[in-house]
């Protein structure tokens, strides 16, 4: 063989490997393109307060105002010649880009009659004291998906069913409002993603199944430890959800579903021996709450109403105003425990493409505890909300425009709460005394870009 020749064969050896390299590029391309979208956004909170608020994520995600703290009393005023002062009622400003975001849809495979999916998706997140700190990655989803379409029920209609296993949307929590604040209107509503398994099913146009057995990470009960996952995990329990969806129009459906959750606040205790020593033991504690709820929407190309509301027991694992308090303590060592009671609801209406006109109003009433507790000190609420609250409204009105891919929102938020004080009813677990209202004046422009 020639030089010419083995010249000639070395250059289609290497163009039949571009070749084959342009192939397998184009061939792992379109596999992507089939199968994977990545999608985000970019996001800037410019954001005032009128006064402190019990408040997370840098201070964006709002829940409500801080009762008054006065530096004095009417009478220490008097004495001390230095005006009475309110030390809540400071105003602050922030900038924070924490809330960017990116996620990954994974579709399109497929084996025999089922298919299969997930979902990964993350953001920027600091549980910061102020505006100092540096944000975490956090996830948010990461689920898995089976689904069976098309199945046969009856001549004329079909059934689609979907098995959900990974952290989501907790199912009371998955119809959210159009605010664009961080909260999402919030604590009105349940707020929470947690693990869980959870089945779809799609009968017919008209009416839909879900079940699901449910877990605790990020958003916990409160107990005797501080929040804390540890109590379902000794309960053995999942938590259990079960709603009916009815979609009557292709514009309209309601849904109706309940919560159940069963958890140990504690695994020992204490019995006193006969020589009149403590012993510890273990203990079989257990409460068990149920929290019905009811959600409606309309929507159309211009226009949606959206309404939710929600009875709930010891609620604070998804964010809404709650606890629980041991009624009673027995010889045995063991606590016997009752409910605080929630009732939240709210309304959000939109209207508008382009620009987009949103109107959201909110309320809650803490219906004290199930039975007569014991007392104030075994009493356990979530960190960011108050046995001392009686009642709560918020009121929320906001424009959004839309440019593309880019959105500017400006939202005027106006909460206030009323708060008890003095000596705890033990009839009802609520603060009655010299109730007074606080309010916080919330004013934002949000910035998104999304991709």
């Amino acid at each position: 063989m020639n030089k010419k020749s083995t010249i000639l064969i070395l250059l289609l050896a290497l163009c039949s490997l571009s070749f084959a390299q342009d192939n397998k590029s184009e061939s792992v391309k379109q596999h992507l393109q089939n199968h994977f979208k990545l999608y985000g956004f970019v996001r800037n909170y410019f954001s005032y307060d009128s006064r402190e608020n019990v408040a997370g994520t840098g201070d964006l995600f709002n829940y409500l105002p801080k009762d008054n703290k006065w530096n004095q009393t009417e009478e220490e005023a008097l004495q001390s010649g230095i005006s009475r002062e309110d030390l809540n009622a400071q105003p602050s400003f922030r900038f924070l880009t924490l809330t960017t975001r990116v996620g990954l849809d994974i579709y399109g495979y497929k084996l025999s009659n089922t298919r299969f999916g997930g979902k990964i998706e993350a953001d920027f997140y600091a549980g910061l004291t102020g505006v100092t700190g540096v944000a975490q990655f956090r996830l948010r989803h990461a689920y898995m998906t089976l689904a069976w379409d098309s199945l046969q029920m009856g001549e004329n209609n079909l059934a689609h069913l979907n098995l959900l296993m990974g952290q989501t949307w907790h199912p009371m929590a998955s119809d959210l409002s159009d605010v664009i604040s961080l909260n999402s209107g919030a604590p009105f509503g349940p707020f929470s993603r947690t693990p869980q398994v959870r089945f779809d099913a799609q009968l017919g146009k008209i009416v839909g199944l879900t079940g699901a057995a449910i877990w605790q990470m990020q958003y916990t009960s409160a107990g005797p430890e501080g929040a804390s996952a540890n109590y379902i995990k000794y309960s053995l329990t999942p938590e259990a959800y079960l709603g009916l969806t009815i979609m009557p129009t292709e514009n309209f459906f309601f849904r109706i579903g309940g919560d159940m959750l069963s958890i140990k606040p504690r695994k020992t205790g204490t019995r006193i021996a006969n020589d009149g020593s403590e012993v510890e033991v273990k203990v079989k504690d257990n409460i068990t709450t149920v929290s019905p709820f009811f959600y409606l929407q309309y929507q159309n190309e211009i226009f949606s109403l959206k309404f939710k509301t929600i009875y709930a027991q010891a609620g604070e694992h998804v964010n809404l105003n709650g606890g629980y308090a041991v009624k009673k303590i027995n010889d045995d060592g063991s606590w016997e425990y009752t409910p605080s009671r929630n009732s939240s609801s709210w309304i959000c209406m939109t209207i508008g493409k382009k620009v987009k006109g949103i109107l959201f109003a909110g309320y809650v009433r803490n219906l004290g505890t199930k039975e007569p507790i014991r007392d104030a000190k075994h009493y356990y609420f979530s960190k960011n909300s108050f046995k001392e609250m009686n009642r709560l409204w918020r009121l929320s009105p906001t424009v959004l425009w839309t440019w593309g891919k880019f959105q500017l929102g400006l939202e005027y938020e106006i909460t206030s709460v009323q708060y008890g004080s003095g000596e705890i009813n033990l009839n009802n677990g609520l603060y009655q005394d010299n109730l007074h209202w606080v309010t916080n004046h919330k004013v934002q422009l949000m910035t998104k870009y999304n991709f």
